[in-house]
């Protein structure tokens, strides 16, 4: 049998900050988002708000998924405005292997993984990781223009899935070793070096998360739910929220909202979903109890909505039986599942302009054109996952906070509180109850739904008839902005013909996990992580691929591979310390 090989090799911090520094020497962009798409604060508008313990400098930021498994994408959610990051789900189960593709986002958005793809370890290194280089680009100088006063950001753990995963040996390491980081930063801080090496010592909390997101995905009973909350609440100290499923609606109106009102009636339905996951009534009990208990312990319990929806996997662009649905469709469910749950606990969630209750997060078709009025609802925090993974990337997270703040300047809302009470006001003012119930009965209407809609959503992509070639194609950039984990690298060409484009691309195949939404993106017809150039920077990584591309090898900038193109990559590549820092790391 084969060696598993992984499908992601992690970047260590410092070549990551070599990446940094050469970037900004460069061109004024720090993982290829360029320094003008940062996220900077308005003036005069406060967009802070408490998450974990901490007072955040906005109130959004990735949602558990592709963004929140490695440094890199930490930091770029981070230079585009995020304060708040549900990391990657983790659980027992380390050695899955994730169909590829797993990502279909070509109109309402699909994917079919749903776990971290790396193990445990990786994952507890790249998260105390991702925690020091957010430290260190906050304390770095030449960012200060670009980013302002960046005020202070959050950790949120995401876990899953069941009570004897959560409670095993290998999973209390990780969380203890978020809780108690002191002595793995220490040890990642030599890898600060070059210009940042002044910066070794800068401060991070040992103390990286305080509270947990329980995913109850694959039908977990009400049970072991309550189970695990109780668990993390005493044996690790965390405050916990529950992630519900859009289950919890009931198959007959979930197929009203979905088919009938919103025109998805080719997405057939799972019916055992429905069947396995928790039902409303029990729902409603098992809030009442951990309300209770986490009260008891002096914790805090919370609730958020919503994964995905299992759904049969109807398109044929994903491997398996199954398919979970996100994007547009699943805003206007969650919404109506929002709705609901305020309606059957009246007073009792922290919504609007209420400062007590069960606090509510929010995770549902987010995108930048809705993210304002989402905050609005007194939602804590939001966040973004499918938007992110669409032409832009990163970048439309800044574009969302920038609509938010202008949309409160206009209003005179300097802060959160008077934007909720804003929203509060029309709503009443409307005849509703509060903003939620606003927001619900405006997305039953026509004109309410109509951007969630299949035929609105259903725009075809760009397309061109022509081949993907290993160099010079249509230079749109958009495979760059669109992989979740920044494995794109466009690089100006600089060179004489028979180079055409004003760019090339490059794949960096360590940080590559095949997710497919290149492809979905790219204009020409075939798969950018497969035609264009793949690179190593580890040599053990391409020796365990069967050193398919060409590594760039140390100390010179040279390439290796039986690769015809090797000669026109070490040309593009060839600058000094591309991917490495001073010392030649």
């Amino acid at each position: 049998m084969n060696p598993r090989v992984p499908p992601l090799q992690p970047w260590p911090l410092d070549r990551l900050l070599a990446r940094v520094a050469q970037e900004w020497a460069g061109d004024k962009s720090v993982f290829s988002l360029a320094g003008r798409r940062f996220w900077k604060a308005e003036p005069g508008v406060d967009l802070s708000c408490d998450v974990g313990g901490r007072r955040v400098a906005t109130p959004v930021g990735p949602a558990a998924g592709p963004h929140t498994q490695m440094a890199q994408n930490l930091a770029l959610g981070w230079l585009a405005g995020a304060r708040t990051f549900e990391l990657k789900t983790v659980q027992i189960l380390d050695q899955l292997d994730i169909p590829r593709p797993c990502i279909d986002m070509e109109h309402e958005g699909y994917n079919v993984e749903w776990s971290q793809e790396l193990t445990l370890e990786q994952s507890l290194d790249e998260y105390v990781k991702g925690w020091l280089l957010l430290a260190v680009l906050r304390a770095w100088e030449p960012l200060r223009a670009s980013v302002g006063e960046p005020g202070d950001h959050a950790f949120e753990l995401s876990v899953g899935y069941d009570l004897a995963g959560i409670r095993s040996d290998r999973m209390a390491m990780l969380i203890d070793g978020l809780r108690q980081a002191g002595p793995r930063l220490d040890a990642m801080r030599a890898l600060i070096s070059g210009p940042f090496a002044h910066l070794r010592d800068v401060a991070a909390d040992p103390v990286i998360v305080s509270t947990a997101t329980l995913s109850t995905f694959h039908g977990c009973p009400p049970d072991e739910i309550e189970a695990i909350v109780e668990h993390l609440m005493t044996r690790h100290g965390l405050d916990v929220t529950v992630k519900l499923n859009p289950t919890l609606l009931g198959q007959e109106t979930v197929a009203a909202i979905l088919h009938d009102r919103l025109g998805y009636g080719q997405v057939p339905l799972d019916a055992a979903a429905f069947a396995g996951d928790l039902q409303w009534d029990r729902a409603l009990a098992m809030i009442d109890r951990l309300e209770s208990f986490a009260r008891r312990e002096g914790r805090e319990f919370g609730l958020k909505l919503t994964n995905t929806l299992v759904v049969e996997n109807h398109r044929g662009v994903m491997p398996g039986d199954k398919a979970y649905l996100s994007g547009p469709p699943l805003h206007v469910l969650a919404v109506t599942l929002l709705d609901r749950l305020n309606a059957a606990l009246p007073g009792r969630l922290r919504l609007g302009e209420a400062t007590k209750g069960i606090p509510v997060a929010f995770s549902a078709g987010i995108d930048k054109d809705n993210l304002a009025s989402t905050v609005g609802l007194g939602l804590l925090p939001v966040t973004v996952c499918s938007d992110l993974l669409r032409p832009g990337g990163y970048g439309r997270l800044a574009q969302g906070l920038r609509s938010l703040s202008r949309q409160m300047k206009k209003s005179r809302a300097a802060d959160l509180a008077a934007w909720r009470a804003q929203a509060a006001r029309a709503a009443r003012a409307d005849g509703h109850d509060d903003a939620v119930a606003h927001q619900a009965a405006l997305l039953a209407t026509a004109g309410g739904f109509a951007r969630y809609t299949a035929e609105a959503v259903r725009e075809p992509l760009r397309e061109v008839d022509h081949d993907l070639e290993m160099f010079d194609c249509l230079a749109c950039g958009n495979c760059v902005t669109v992989c979740p984990n920044n494995a794109f690298l466009a690089v100006p060409t600089g060179v004489r013909p028979p180079l055409k484009s004003r760019s090339q691309y490059l794949v960096l195949a360590e940080l590559c996990n095949e997710c497919g939404n290149c492809v979905t993106f790219c204009p020409e017809r075939g798969a950018p992580y497969l035609v264009k150039p793949r690179l190593y920077t580890d040599a053990a990584a391409w020796e365990a691929r069967g050193r398919e591309g060409m590594l760039i090898t140390d100390p010179g900038v040279t390439t290796a591979g039986a690769d015809e193109a090797a000669s026109l990559v070490d040309a593009l590549t060839r600058q000094p310390g591309w991917l490495r820092d001073d010392t030649g790391r």
